[in-house]
């Protein structure tokens, strides 16, 4: 069951799964082993909805959807000006700096082409176990609240690793010793990043709007054994 987290005549607001993508690409070799978020909306609420913006297939957390095409032009609007603030968290490795602007490219879709990014750090949370994790025997973490100033592919995960505090359990970005470290001793081995939520005027109704999310179950595994909380 997909969560709905807001509805209205133009949009559907909905938290999409970890490992769910959100629509297929043309000729995905996927295609025939597993639902997208649009299939399974469609599924569940028997409705067709058009995505508004990107979220990785790893990421969790909000994403909006547009309920006809006509409306579409309206609301990526807001995003390509800037005028969606959206937030993130995420479990990182190590104590990340309390507040920090990272301001570096990132490579669009087209690989060859680094394109301005920037997002706002955060550091709400920060923990020290008694884990070894080599070449250390012990292991620090953060939660981390993010917000992209720009939207580029990979962005938040990439930034995270450029300044040496990659989020758990990123295959691509990460560290693969604390990754491992998250799986053997808490069982959880999805990404820790979270799209927590939107703020915005919606462009019909003229109102503002602020969207959240619940975090997913790893993450409240996570928060218990380390004593955290948002």
């Amino acid at each position: 069951m997909i969560d709905v987290l807001y509805e209205d005549e133009y949009i559907l607001c909905v938290s999409k799964p970890n490992n769910v993508v959100v629509h297929h690409a043309h000729h995905s070799r996927n295609v025939a082993d597993e639902d997208s978020l649009l299939q399974i909306i469609e599924e569940q609420l028997g409705c067709k909805v058009y995505p508004l913006h990107r979220l990785d297939r790893k990421t969790s957390g909000i994403i909006l959807l547009a309920k006809e095409t006509k409306f579409v032009a309206k609301f990526q609007e807001l995003f390509t000006k800037n005028e969606i603030q959206k937030t993130y968290y995420g479990i990182v490795r190590g104590h990340a700096p309390e507040t920090k602007i990272i301001d570096s490219p990132v490579k669009g879709r087209d690989a060859n082409v680094h394109k301005e990014a920037e997002t706002h750090l955060s550091t709400i949370r920060t923990v020290t176990l008694n884990i070894p994790v080599k070449p250390y025997n012990s292991s620090r973490y953060s939660l981390v609240k993010l917000l992209p100033k720009t939207g580029r592919l990979h962005q938040l995960r990439i930034h995270m690793n450029k300044i040496s505090h990659p989020l758990i359990g990123d295959p691509k970005y990460g560290d693969k010793n604390h990754n491992i470290m998250f799986i053997e001793n808490f069982n959880c081995e999805n990404l820790f990043l979270h799209a927590y939520s939107l703020a915005f005027v919606h462009p019909y109704l003229n109102k503002n709007l602020l969207i959240k999310t619940n975090l997913p179950k790893d993450w409240l595994v996570v928060f218990e054994k380390f004593n955290w909380k948002l």
